[in-house]
């Protein structure tokens, strides 16, 4: 073959993927492991929402509703939206594309932060934008800097909030106050994946700012059913945004771009408030018990508004993973995203901490990281 792929294109490094759980448990000699490093709904999916799935599966034979129009209905009457404010993706990040693909051009500027979701990036680096790139400071977003960094050539701003991997938020006063400084002409996204977590006060009124977007730029926020939800095998999620906006992004949207499974499971898990309410209860009263846990072990458990927290580990994280992981524990190192000495974890269900504690007790002790007890 000939091939001559774009610059744009072969400039892009791919989406790093785990290896599936199987095959490191195999690669390793070990069973029975534990998953605690993709901030991953530990308690699992509502029952109500497999049920609803079974019961669809008859009808694979169709096409899904090409419009979503009872998952955008019900979204609607939950979040006291218009369903032409709601644009349903294939996961949040297929937003995330419908907004780059409608406002990017070549040699467009998109500013975001570091660390921070990858796809943002990728996504501009497929329509030739260019990325620009602000340190995160104090591990929360630098909104000063992303101001000073707003050209005439700045067409979006991505804001994952909470952030992740720090867990950290915008105040709500700082961000409207960030808002008014930037020219209307922009889109600012808030991506609010982990948003259920956040103490109801700490939220940012997002639908405020769609709905008075005068001498303001538009706002858009994400959310997905892959966190509190726990349907992350579904890929179901979406944007909100003002109707002139959405129906931009219904024009780059494919037919047919959410599955029937993920639109029925969607629908029933929404209306099961009462594992939902399991899920962030459980996951407030695992967050609050694991970080003193790991106090007492010596290391530091920062702060966190997310279904995950950061761990310094006092030493070299990829050497803990890798500990933990031979015991059947899987967490992250967070040295590729410049945080040598940082593991992330996800808070799982009870049993789950206790082993994560215990796994994590022995493996200090044996690395020489803290004083073991």
């Amino acid at each position: 073959m000939k091939l001559q792929p774009p610059r744009n294109i072969t400039a892009i490094v791919p989406y790093p993927p785990g290896k599936p759980l199987e095959e490191l448990e195999r690669e390793y000699g070990i069973t029975g492991s534990i998953k605690l490093a993709s901030n991953e709904n530990s308690w699992g999916p509502s029952p109500k929402a497999l049920e609803a799935i079974s019961s669809a599966l008859p009808g694979l034979h169709r096409y899904p509703d090409g419009s979503g129009y009872y998952l955008s209905a019900a979204l609607a009457d939950y979040l006291g939206v218009k369903p032409q404010e709601i644009v349903l993706g294939n996961g949040s990040n297929e937003v995330i594309e419908f907004l780059v693909k409608a406002f990017v051009r070549a040699d467009d500027e998109v500013v975001t932060s570091h660390p921070s979701f990858l796809m943002y990036q990728k996504f501009v680096q497929v329509r030739g934008g260019t990325n620009i790139v602000i340190p995160l400071r104090d591990m929360t977003h630098d909104l000063a800097a992303i101001t000073a960094a707003v050209t005439k050539r700045t067409r979006i701003i991505f804001l994952d909030n909470p952030n992740n991997p720090c867990g950290t938020i915008i105040s709500k006063k700082r961000f409207d106050e960030f808002l008014r400084q930037l020219p209307e002409r922009l889109i600012v996204v808030l991506d609010e994946a982990y948003v259920d977590f956040v103490e109801p006060a700490e939220r940012i009124d997002v639908l405020s700012y769609i709905r008075q977007a005068d001498g303001i730029p538009a706002v858009v926020a994400l959310r997905t059913f892959s966190k509190a939800f726990g349907l992350a095998g579904l890929r179901v999620g979406f944007g909100l945004m003002h109707s002139e906006v959405a129906a931009l992004l219904h024009r780059v949207r494919q037919p047919f771009n959410v599955n029937l499974l993920g639109q029925v499971g969607a629908l029933a898990a929404l209306a099961d408030r009462e594992h939902y309410h399991k899920t962030v209860s459980g996951t407030a009263g695992g967050k609050a018990w694991l970080s003193g846990k790991v106090e007492e072990l010596g290391c530091k458990a920062y702060p966190s508004q997310t279904n995950f927290f950061l761990i310094d580990v006092r030493g070299d994280a990829t050497r803990l993973y890798e500990a933990l992981l031979r015991r059947g524990v899987i967490v992250r190192s967070m040295k590729a995203y410049g945080y040598p000495d940082f593991i992330r974890i996800t808070v799982g269900t009870e049993p789950e901490n206790r082993r994560f504690i215990g796994a994590l007790a022995a493996c200090l002790g044996d690395l020489g990281y803290v004083a073991s007890t």
